[in-house]
Order: C-alpha cells, then sequence, then structure tokens
C-alpha cells in the first residue's frame, strides 16, 4: 500500500513539475493602453497582450499574465517572480546588463503632449524653465528628459493613467509619453479635445522587446523563433491592425 501512494506521489509530482513547465509566467504593467490595459469584464486586453498570447500558441505553451507595477518590474523578474517581461521595454544598454532581450518586436516614436495654446515648446530653454513635465518612472521618456530638460522639474509617476489625471487637472505643464499610449490616453480621453501633440514624434531607443533572465538562454531562443513566425505568417498583422494605422513592427 505504502508502494502504491508512493507511486501515486510520484506521479502528481511529475504531473505538476509538467504542468509548470508548460506555464510561462508574463509580467506587464497596467494600464499602458494600448499595449496592456483592462477591459470593462476585468480581463487583460491590448497589443501585446494579444501578441503574447499568440506567441505562448506557437511555443505550445500557456501564458499566465502578471501585472506588475513597471518601477519594479525588473527586479521581480531577477527574483523568479515571473519569467519574462513583454510590456513595451525599450531595450537599452543599462538594461542589456540585467536582464537577456529578445529581437524586437516593435518601435513607436515619442511625442510630446500639452494643453492647446501653451505655447510649450521643448527645444526652447526659456519655455521649459520652470515647468513641471510628467513622464512615467523608470522609462525611456523619464531619461530623455531628466537628461535634456535640465530646467525643468521633470515629475515621475507609477502609471501613464496617474500622468494624464494631473495633465487634465492643471498639475502638469506638459507630458512626454510613448507616442501611441499619448495618442489614446490624452488626445483621446475626455478632455483630448483641449489637448495636442507638440511638434512631431520622434525616435528613442532600439526598440522592444521580450526582457528574460540572462540564464534562460533556451526561452530566449524560443521566443524568438516564436516571434519570428507570428511576424512573418500575418498573425502579428493582424493583431497590429486592431491597435494601430500605421506600421509598428521591426
Amino acid at each position: 500500500m505504502k508502494k502504491i501512494l508512493l507511486t501515486l506521489s510520484a506521479l502528481l509530482a511529475m504531473a505538476s513539475y509538467s504542468h509548470a513547465e508548460e506555464t510561462i509566467r508574463i509580467a506587464v504593467d497596467v494600464p499602458y493602453e494600448p499595449f496592456e490595459y483592462k477591459a470593462p469584464d476585468g480581463s487583460l486586453t491590448g497589443f501585446e497582450i494579444e501578441l503574447g498570447n499568440a506567441v505562448c500558441a506557437e511555443m505550445k505553451v500557456k501564458c499566465e499574465w502578471v501585472i506588475q507595477a513597471w518601477d519594479g518590474i525588473i527586479p521581480g523578474l531577477l527574483a523568479y517572480k515571473y519569467d519574462a517581461i513583454l510590456s513595451s521595454m525599450s531595450i537599452t544598454t543599462e538594461r542589456a546588463q540585467k536582464v537577456a532581450f529578445t529581437n524586437g518586436y516593435y518601435n513607436t516614436p515619442t511625442g510630446w503632449f500639452a494643453k492647446k495654446g501653451s505655447h510649450f515648446d521643448p527645444n526652447d530653454k526659456a519655455s521649459i524653465k520652470g515647468k513641471k513635465i510628467g513622464a512615467q518612472r523608470g522609462t525611456i521618456q523619464d531619461k530623455f528628459a531628466t537628461d535634456n530638460l535640465k530646467d525643468a522639474d521633470v515629475v515621475r509617476y507609477g502609471t501613464a493613467d496617474e500622468l494624464v489625471i494631473d495633465l487634465y487637472n492643471g498639475r502638469l505643464d506638459a507630458v512626454i509619453l510613448d507616442y501611441p499610449v499619448g495618442e489614446t490616453t490624452v488626445l483621446g480621453g475626455d478632455q483630448g479635445s483641449e489637448y495636442e501633440l507638440i511638434g512631431k514624434p520622434f525616435q528613442l531607443g532600439d526598440g522592444a522587446a521580450v526582457a528574460l533572465r540572462p540564464s534562460d538562454k533556451e526561452l530566449v531562443e524560443k521566443f524568438n523563433k516564436a516571434l519570428d513566425v507570428v511576424k512573418n505568417n500575418g498573425v502579428y498583422d493582424e493583431i497590429r491592425k486592431k491597435y494601430f494605422s500605421y506600421d509598428i513592427k521591426i
């Protein structure tokens, strides 16, 4: 009887291990519309959620989405709270010292947004002096504003939604955001008609990629292969067209 019980226990343990192997936990910072956000029914949706699900399907694994605030997203990965980050993480030299990146899967421009008639000009030192500029903490936009707008007061936020609320309430003079996020949350918000894109969108960084632990080389390769498939079989483009009227694929 003991042998039977031990055998059953071993089988259960193997089944649990097998199930764990078939699940990849992926971290996302929510909300970051249109990349990842909650639908009215509470389910996660957005460009990266759909892309991630398609990539997991190609790898024949189950995606388990983990919501994580941006400023703790890399520490959480390194602490094994999840297996990957698929959340608009731009490839940078600094981050590449901590994580392993897959090949890039999109690149979108950055934009400045402010109230119409504000005469805000990020290229004019007199215009930005003493101004309060909103940026999401830990993003490449945050770094760009910090490095280039020495005469301004850069105010950092945990989420893009919090940043937009303060812009709408007059606590910020301008914000710098990933252009599609600003297009959706600032210009597409309930006060969007009062705001505008300042100047032209511009590129920062080398695009976004999936981030994984440096030791997970096999998983990096699996992601790369799956991304290549969905980028070339029409699935990526089908998903992209739901959220963007312009091409973002790299």
